[in-house]
């Protein structure tokens, strides 16, 4: 994703007054466990991720414990401000995942001391991205059966999910959509015919009358970046797609949703 304005509260003011809330996210709240319904390994390593969508990647390769700082519930994770809490969270990690447009994780580590290894993730929802990275990190945690296993059911669920997609094509044929540049991956889960991108800056005067032109009957527009209709007078339908997995950190639940708002749209 492209860089985005962060806010970072200044360090300094850390020291004595910086409590040890290991094991919480940034607003809170127990962290995450990665046992369970990913088939994670209880032997493999405790990860702090910045975001859910890390975390979801983290989990999918088999970390045993999983925790983020940003809050589900924040739309725009680059955005978020760091609260001296928040950097106790990485207390006793081996690893820290962060992605490049979030520069302050970097100053999440040094300010907790902490002695993790930074790991660089690539957040984008293309199928291949996906299964690339959760392999490298099941590499890196030395999880490679628990990653392979999720990257096993992934492709077969995806595979399932474009089926289904492309069942409700109206008039039988690939719908012309128009997708914002982090949710191209939607597109292709349509199997739709991508007309054109657009951002993640605002669409200007002139790529409207160039898209428009292009007479999309969708706009698969960034729910996370969202500027507003994108196409006002198109008359192409607009869904907001979301990148980010919630809570549960369930990674495969983002392609669900998409796809069942382009069914749902599709059809109608």
């Amino acid at each position: 994703m492209a860089p985005a304005r962060v806010l970072v509260r200044t360090l300094a003011a850390l020291g004595a007054g910086l409590l040890v809330l290991t094991g919480c996210d940034g607003s809170g709240k127990a962290a995450t466990d990665a046992n369970g319904t990913s088939g994670s390994s209880k032997s493999g390593p405790v990860v702090v991720a910045t975001s859910t969508w890390e975390a979801a990647l983290a989990k999918a390769a088999g970390a045993g414990t999983v925790k983020y700082i940003v809050p589900a519930s924040i739309r725009h994770a680059p955005d978020y401000d760091l609260k001296p809490s928040d950097l106790a969270a990485v207390a006793g990690a081996d690893y820290v995942l962060y992605a490049p447009f979030e520069p302050f994780a970097a100053r999440i580590k040094d300010a907790a001391g902490s002695k993790a290894k930074l790991v660089d993730v690539n957040l984008d929802n293309d199928p291949a991205t996906t299964s690339a990275e959760v392999t490298k990190l099941g590499k890196l945690f030395g999880t490679e059966r628990d990653a392979t296993k999720w990257n096993t059911g992934f492709t077969a669920r995806w595979q399932a999910l474009a089926q289904q997609v492309k069942s409700t094509w109206p008039g039988g044929k690939p719908p012309v959509v128009v997708a914002q540049a982090f949710t191209t991956w939607a597109a292709k889960l349509a199997g739709a015919q991508l007309a054109g991108t657009y951002g993640p800056n605002q669409v200007t005067p002139a790529q409207l009358s160039q898209l428009s032109a292009k007479k999309p009957q969708f706009v698969l527009d960034n729910e996370n970046m969202s500027t507003g209709t994108v196409l006002p007078g198109s008359g192409a339908r607009q869904l907001n797609i979301v990148n980010y997995p919630g809570e549960d950190l369930d990674l495969i639940a983002v392609y669900r949703k998409a796809a069942g708002q382009m069914e749902k749209a599709f059809a109608g």
